[in-house]
């Protein structure tokens, strides 16, 4: 049944195709692709690679309420390059929407 319903209506894998999977290899391409998003678009990077980038806890623990300087720094890092984020995590995403 959950092979039909995923077919029916897509898998959590699936990219909508209106959002831009942006690079984030560092801190500096992620801050260059945020800024040539146009404004009020969005763009997504896996919450992986957000935990690599601005969190010191364990994956698990990532974000979380004790995380207070991974968000801090997640947090920072998007006002410096005028986004709001939005977490995912069923997704495994993190959104970056561009402010105008």
């Amino acid at each position: 049944m959950w092979h039909w319903l995923r077919k029916l209506f897509g898998s959590a894998d699936a990219i909508p195709a209106d959002v831009a999977r942006l690079p984030a290899t560092s801190e500096r391409a992620l801050s260059s692709s945020l800024k040539r998003l146009p404004p009020e678009e969005r763009g997504w990077i896996a919450l992986s690679e957000a935990i690599r980038l601005f969190s010191n806890e364990a994956p698990h623990y990532a974000f979380g309420e004790m995380d207070d300087e991974g968000k801090s720094r997640l947090g920072e890092f998007a006002s410096k390059c005028r986004c709001e984020v939005q977490f995912m995590p069923t997704e495994g995403r993190v959104y970056f929407r561009r402010r105008s």
